[in-house]
Order: structure tokens, then C-alpha cells, then sequence
């Protein structure tokens, strides 16, 4: 993964963020001993992404994308308990090949930021291959595409636990939006505040503000 020092020269950055049907994505091996012809279902159902925009010595928000797909398959049921996203709501939606044009258009050739983004990674991978952009045993995204917010946060709280809830808590985020429902571009916001919080040195612990 991209560091801090590695974004010296960069001037946007794009955070992401994807919502999925909860099932696992089948490894390239258990794809070719599949049925030939078989179509395989989608895993992300919904994006969403904010840009940074270089602003002197730290960043500012820019234009957001969002995005919900039809994934040719079902959601786990725990999935929709965490989004809330049901089938229904993806009747009429597109197929991510059918908008990956307008996606690309937006995240350009620059440096993406996620939470966890070892997730995103596999997510747009799969995605990719299935839209007959690579093969299944290829990639088009690797760690040296993305900061990821997770990494981050343990340089400042080691031992705290890693999620993006955890993480807006110890920064003093507002999360509430949250409570009931993620949604992509939600957490792609929320993601954006962690890293501009933490790359300014300001990190919020129990008791007082320690600056970097």
C-alpha cells in the first residue's frame, strides 16, 4: 500500500468505497472448473466515491460518484442488514460493465483511498475480469493504487481494532448517519475525513488531542 511520504507529488486522490452481496468472490482456480458458459453473479452492488483535491499543504473535497448494479444473483441476507439494499431496489440498475466507462471518467489514473482497501482491491478485480476487461487470474487494481485508511490508523492507535466505526470514534467523526445503514458513498465520505484527519496530525484518543 501507498504511504503518506508516496503522496508528496500527487494532487487528487479519489476515496472509494463498495458495497457487495456478502458472498465470497471464487477464486480463479474454482472459475475454471466451472460449466463453460456459466454466467457467474456479481459481487458489488454499489459504489460510491468522493475526490480530494490538493489544497497547499493538505486536501480538500471535491465531486462525488455514486452508483448502485445489478448483480445477477442474490444478497445474503446479512449483507442487506448492513446496507439495507434489497434486490427490488436493484430491479432497473445497470450492470457494472455498462457504466465502467463513466466510473474510469471519474477516478481517472489517480492514487484511490479505501478502508480496508485490500477489500476494494478483490471487489474491482472480480468486477473487472467479469466485464472481459482482464482474466480472472489477472489484475487491474493493486496495493500500489491505494492508501488505505486502515493501515494508517494503526500507525496512530496500535491494538485498536481496525473498522471504519472504530477509527471515526477515535478521530471524533460523526458517524450517525451510519447507525442504521453503510452506503457506499457514506463511507467513501467517511474515509475521506479519517485520512484528512490523520494526514493533518490530528488524532483524537480518550482523554486528550495529540498532534503529530
Amino acid at each position: 500500500m501507498l504511504t503518506l511520504d508516496d503522496l508528496a507529488d500527487v494532487g487528487r486522490l479519489v476515496a472509494i468505497d463498495a458495497e457487495t452481496t456478502g458472498f465470497r468472490i471464487p477464486t480463479a482456480a474454482e472459475i475454471k472448473k466451472m460449466p463453460k458458459g456459466l454466467k457467474l453473479a456479481g459481487i458489488v452492488i454499489e459504489i460510491g466515491c468522493v475526490e480530494l483535491l490538493r489544497d497547499g499543504d493538505g486536501w480538500k473535497t471535491g465531486a462525488t460518484w455514486e452508483k448502485r448494479f445489478q448483480p445477477g444473483g442474490p444478497i445474503a441476507k446479512a449483507s442487506m442488514a448492513v446496507h439495507g439494499i434489497h434486490p427490488a431496489q436493484l430491479k432497473d440498475a445497470p450492470l457494472f460493465r455498462d457504466v465502467l466507462i463513466e466510473f474510469e471518467e471519474f477516478i481517472g489514473q489517480d492514487v484511490l483511498l479505501a478502508h480496508s482497501a485490500t477489500n476494494e482491491i478483490d471487489f474491482l478485480n472480480f468486477e473487472y475480469a467479469r466485464a472481459g476487461r482482464c482474466g480472472f487470474d489477472e489484475t487491474i487494481f493493486s496495493p500500489t493504487d491505494f492508501v488505505c485508511t486502515q493501515m494508517l490508523s494503526r500507525q496512530f492507535f496500535p491494538g485498536v481494532p481496525g473498522s471504519l466505526d472504530v477509527l471515526c470514534d477515535r478521530l471524533w467523526i460523526d458517524r450517525s448517519d451510519r447507525f442504521q445503514h453503510h452506503g457506499a458513498l457514506l463511507d467513501a465520505v467517511l474515509t475521506a475525513e479519517a485520512f484528512l484527519k490523520m494526514q493533518g496530525g490530528f488524532v483524537q484518543d480518550d482523554t486528550r488531542s495529540i498532534s503529530f
